[in-house]
């Protein structure tokens, strides 16, 4: 399976004064097949550790931190011998041992010859704990379900996105319908990689639906597991009830909807908790398209998307024809999937930064914007190939953005600084940008 973040762990092996790495990511996003294939296909030996139940490596932990002495214990548990150049050091599930991840503060000052990547689902969680953590010692990297694009190489259709990422959009118009096809897939099967790899051999929707439900109890096990017994119920209520919030024809989170009568403080807590673990994205309202953008956030404010929209739909028990046909009773609530994919999307993106507009009254709202740090960039999602977007021109006209995009399943289109991003391209968002 192709993983574009592959190339950026091959980027960090390179880099001068490079850091132990933790990768961030939900469960079952392929953290640990990405560090092993990193492993298999870069270096001569990979020492795999993975922290979760085992009891000797923890031990090793318990002591004073040694250099040294981990490289010994991780050479004896594997049966690898060490060598600092040829040799990838993996601790999985890191979390699960503080004092593994406050290790790498040492390895990055006293041994930096080592190369070390780190993961664990629940990273963000033990911090909140109070996890000791090496602040400035360490890299990061996001790891999120396939995007469309790994999707079609998942599928055997590399050529497919050669011509997505390259500058021809006439030869991208020429095969719409393919993309259409395979994006109304997409919409279904989603990017969690054993769902995706069971498309891929099988073509079986109903097999695909079956791991999405797995995928999804697993989640609410690990809210079971990991949390506090108090805080359960409430995340299961704001995890169920995010289908619902994004059918609305305003997607903001209201809590009275989650629980009557709740407030913030109710749930506050449970929210962090799922963004911890990557499981939600939380898209923040900007009252003012001004630079910087995060000036001007309404904190209180926000839309809740899930971290995949293939277990969206998984949530929601709609039938894989009504997507792949474009059933028209699914009309209403297409757009709310066309919105989880679009960010989805988006959030793999480097440095994107996403938030959402409304003005005071409510009566304009832009699906999306963010910045570059130069220019502020709104961006319309629309389901089909209607182009009426009346919010867009009331945001353009008081605020006259160099560059406005609209995505839409119509083909690519630029005029007077409103471009037309098909759908299925919209990963090429940040190239479309530059150019302006």
């Amino acid at each position: 399976m192709k993983r574009f973040a592959l190339e950026k762990l091959k980027e960090w092996k390179t880099k001068p004064n490079r850091k132990p790495l933790i990768i961030r990511g939900a469960r079952q996003v392929g953290k640990t097949w990405l560090m092993k294939e990193f492993g298999r296909t870069c270096f001569e030996n990979v020492a795999y550790v993975n922290f979760d139940s085992n009891t000797r490596m923890q031990q090793v932990f318990e002591g004073e931190i040694s250099i040294e002495r981990i490289v010994l214990a991780i050479s004896a548990e594997t049966g690898i011998s060490i060598d600092a150049q040829n040799t990838l050091l993996i601790f999985d599930e890191v979390q699960e041992v503080p004092k593994a991840l406050s290790s790498l503060k040492y390895f990055c000052e006293n041994a930096p010859e080592y190369a070390i990547v780190s993961a664990g689902s629940l990273v963000g969680v033990a911090l909140h704990k109070g996890t000791s953590f090496p602040v400035g010692k360490v890299d990061f990297m996001d790891l999120h379900p396939l995007t469309f694009q790994e999707f079609l190489c998942a599928l055997g259709e590399e050529r497919f996105v050669e011509i997505l990422q390259g500058p021809d959009t006439d030869m991208v118009t020429m095969f719409k319908s393919k993309y259409i096809d395979r994006l109304r897939e997409y919409y279904y099967v989603g990017g969690m990689p054993e769902v995706v790899q069971t498309y891929a051999e099988t073509k079986d929707f109903n097999r695909v639906r079956e791991i999405q439900k797995n995928l999804l109890n697993y989640y609410q096990q690990d809210f079971s597991k990991h949390a506090e017994i108090s805080l359960v119920p409430r995340l299961n209520l704001v995890w169920n009830s995010i289908p619902m919030q994004l059918a609305k024809e305003n997607k903001k989170y209201i809590y009275g909807q989650v629980r009557k009568g709740a407030r913030a403080k109710d749930f506050e807590l449970a929210i962090q908790w799922l963004l911890d673990c990557g499981l939600i994205h939380k898209v923040q309202r900007a009252g003012k398209a001004a630079l910087p953008l995060k000036a001007y956030l309404d904190l209180d404010v926000f839309k809740m998307y899930l971290l995949d929209v293939g277990l969206l739909m998984a949530m929601t028990d709609i039938n894989a024809q009504v997507i792949i046909d474009g059933n028209r009773i699914f009309t209403e609530f297409k757009g709310a999937l066309t919105e989880q994919y679009v960010l989805q999307q988006l959030q793999t993106l480097p440095d994107m930064r996403i938030y959402y507009y409304t003005n005071e009254r409510g009566s304009c709202e832009v699906d999306f914007i963010t910045d570059d740090g130069e220019k502020i960039i709104p961006l319309e999602v629309k389901a089909e190939e209607n182009l009426k977007a009346k919010s867009l021109r009331v945001y353009c006209d008081k605020y006259k953005p160099e560059i406005a995009v609209r995505t839409s399943m119509t083909n690519y289109k630029e005029q007077e600084g409103l471009v037309n991003l098909p759908l299925y391209a919209i990963e090429e968002f940040d190239k479309v940008v530059k150019k302006f």
